[in-house]
């Protein structure tokens, strides 16, 4: 696994190696000895989740006031361009964001440190997407910030608004939004 920089040194784009014969392929897509030889990190997953999504459905930008969640992301079937925002107060990075478009074609995967809100947008017709946690979904702790912020400003792919859930929708920009 080849451990990839984002503009923000904690967000990591994390390249499997992918074995592939006429057959089809094979690839580890966790490994806890070879993630953490590659990205430093050590982190005990404990929920692994599984959500499946239309073409311009966007999802985020959420985080977890309390228990924050690590997160391990990868798109197993479609694409998304998925988002990484620093929300920690003290980082030099802080309101910053590293994106990447992730893949059933690419393979990659994103690690999104505990600290930081999190969100994607599916680019193809449909997608769905698997991601590992550090900590357990604690839905009286979650929070969201508006995904398209102006001082954030993430340049979404694509055209059109998104679709968004009602939550989504109403989420508070970073500057309004409860933070850790």
């Amino acid at each position: 696994m080849k451990a990839i920089a984002t503009v923000i040194p904690e967000v990591l784009i994390l390249e499997p190696r992918v074995f592939g014969d006429p057959r089809g392929f094979f690839f580890e897509s966790y490994n806890e000895r070879v993630f953490r030889d590659a990205t430093g990190l050590v982190r005990s997953f404990v929920q692994d989740n599984h959500s499946r999504s239309s073409r311009g459905v966007l999802r985020g930008l959420h985080y977890q006031l309390h228990q924050p969640q690590g997160k391990l992301v990868r798109c197993v079937a479609g694409e998304v361009f998925d988002v990484a925002v620093d929300i920690r107060r003290s980082s030099p990075t802080f309101g910053r964001w590293a994106g990447a478009h992730l893949s059933a074609e690419n393979k990659l995967l994103m690690w999104i440190p505990e600290g930081f809100a999190h969100g994607f947008l599916v680019l193809s017709g449909a997608a769905e997407f698997l991601y590992k946690t550090t900590d357990y979904y604690a839905p009286q702790h979650e929070r969201a910030i508006r995904w398209d912020d102006p001082r954030v400003a993430i340049s979404w792919p694509g055209d059109g608004a998104p679709l968004l859930s009602a939550k989504d929708a109403a989420a508070p920009l970073l500057e309004d939004a409860e933070l850790p």
